[in-house]
């Protein structure tokens, strides 16, 4: 929606998915979202799927040299519930050179990608500082989807067969 922030967007999203196959199955649904977001003259821009190549050659021209934002919007429905959360990752792109740029878009990689590139993949090699959740990067913060089954119930010991209380 015009105007909504990158941390209300995926949360509206990870909601309305939980929410449509959560009544469609009536079973527990887990939905998530992710997107980028990166300041530019002080508006926050949403970087979304690239469009084609030339849309992810200006997303990772845009995120060169620069910090941005990864957000991931979390809901869980069980039982008539929703849980929610949104996680933020902080991620410093080093600068690309153009064939830098060019070699990452032919390799197809970043087209169905959120801001145009895979952390876990080649865009590694551009990536010079996290902080935060790496996992929430990739797509989906695993300790936080954890801390909500554990809230909703679901998770309600820890079953090592190593150790015993």
């Amino acid at each position: 929606m015009e105007g909504e922030s990158a941390r209300a967007y995926v949360a509206r999203l990870a909601s309305a998915k939980a929410a449509a196959i959560a009544g469609a199955v009536g079973e527990g649904v887990l939905a998530a979202d992710t997107t980028v977001a990166i300041l530019i003259d002080g508006r926050e821009r949403i970087l979304e799927k690239p469009q084609d190549a030339r849309d992810a050659k200006a997303m990772l021209q845009l995120l060169s040299g620069r910090t941005h934002i990864v957000y991931t919007g979390i809901s869980f429905c069980w039982e008539g519930q929703e849980w929610r959360h949104v996680e933020q990752t902080s991620v410093e792109f080093a600068e690309m050179k153009e064939h830098e740029v060019i070699a990452y878009v032919n390799s197809h990689e970043p087209l169905d990608k959120a801001g145009a590139y895979g952390i876990q993949g080649l865009a590694s090699k551009f990536i010079s500082r996290i902080d935060g959740c790496f996992y929430n990067v990739v797509g989906l913060p695993i300790h936080q989807v954890y801390k909500i089954f554990n809230a909703a119930g679901v998770i309600t010991r820890d079953e090592s067969p190593l150790l015993s209380s």
